[in-house]
């Protein structure tokens, strides 16, 4: 009779300055989009969970927004409130860096997981895109020197290269225990959650630099009718002029925002969408402690 592997299981925090592809590899790593992406910094601004599972054992990812040094309004305050909250309770850290680049924020994530007394790995993303090959090995000698790292791991969490080493170690430091989760599960978050995520991400992919800030999404509806879910999501803007932007001329900007959103939506339910978009105006609410408690901000 063979003897069986034994099973590991815990949670691990995925911590990095804003934009180094943490939502990429949460959802690398899980296999299906639970946490939305784009390329601009503060696309993910909740916690959130992502359960990947393996025949050997499950890895239950928290993506986390970035953490900001300068935090100027109420929202980055409840964002990196949601960031350092996300170490509770966690068997071990990710810091997730990019290839070539490491500042005060990088340097700010580090100490945040290191004072929390977890093992802590380095995953250095985005190594397709370092035009000098030869720049990689230098710079990992000086992003660790110094600093202690259970392991270093230089991967592509779009291109999923070196994922397969990553969940190795990752694994031989969770302890041995059962699975928290059933194994078709991906996410903590309700369907009600991911339906404004995937609205908020066409917002941030669409729209101009400053304006994703101003805007969230709010789902009003949410009902089954067979296998057809109808969703009303109200888009949330700050100003009047914000209204017209999202809108976008007869309305074809926000055509485009509802149909990619739906597209999304019915590829992760796995279900017909019917939705329905607003967009509203409630001046100031990202600087609102009051307003972001209302919209769902932890």
């Amino acid at each position: 009779m063979s003897e069986q592997m034994p099973h590991h299981c815990g949670s691990v925090a995925v911590i990095g300055r804003p934009n180094v592809g943490k939502s990429t590899l949460t959802n690398a790593l899980v296999g299906a989009k639970v946490s939305i992406v784009s390329n601009r910094p503060q696309t993910t601004r909740h916690r959130l969970l992502g359960i990947a599972t393996y025949p050997e054992g499950q890895i239950v990812l928290v993506d986390t927004p970035g953490l900001h040094k300068v935090q100027k309004r109420a929202m980055n305050r409840v964002m990196n409130r949601a960031a350092r909250g996300s170490l509770e309770g966690v068997d071990v850290g990710l810091l997730v860096i990019e290839a070539g680049r490491w500042d005060e924020e990088d340097s700010l994530a580090f100490k945040v997981l290191r004072d929390a007394g977890i093992p802590v790995l380095l995953v250095v993303n985005k190594i397709d895109r370092l035009k000098e090959k030869a720049a990689l090995l230098p710079f990992l000698q000086q992003v660790t020197e110094g600093r202690e790292f259970a392991s270093v791991h230089p991967i592509s969490a779009q291109k999923r290269n070196g994922l397969e080493a990553l969940v190795r170690d990752l694994l031989a430091l969770l302890p041995e225990a059962p699975p928290m989760f059933g194994e078709d599960e991906i996410t903590d978050r309700s369907q009600r959650f991911l339906a404004g995520e995937l609205v908020r991400e066409q917002l941030m992919r669409q729209l101009g630099e400053e304006l994703p800030y101003a805007t969230t999404v709010e789902i009003e509806r949410f009902t089954e009718d067979g296998n057809l879910l109808r969703i009303g999501a109200v888009i949330w803007v700050e100003r009047e002029g914000q209204k017209a932007i999202v809108i976008g001329k007869a309305g074809t900007r926000l055509k485009e925002i509802g149909a990619k959103s739906r597209l999304q939506m019915e590829r992760l339910f796995g279900a017909k969408v019917f939705l329905e978009t607003w967009v509203r105006v409630r001046e100031g609410w990202s600087d609102d402690e009051a307003a972001l408690k209302a919209f769902g901000y932890e």
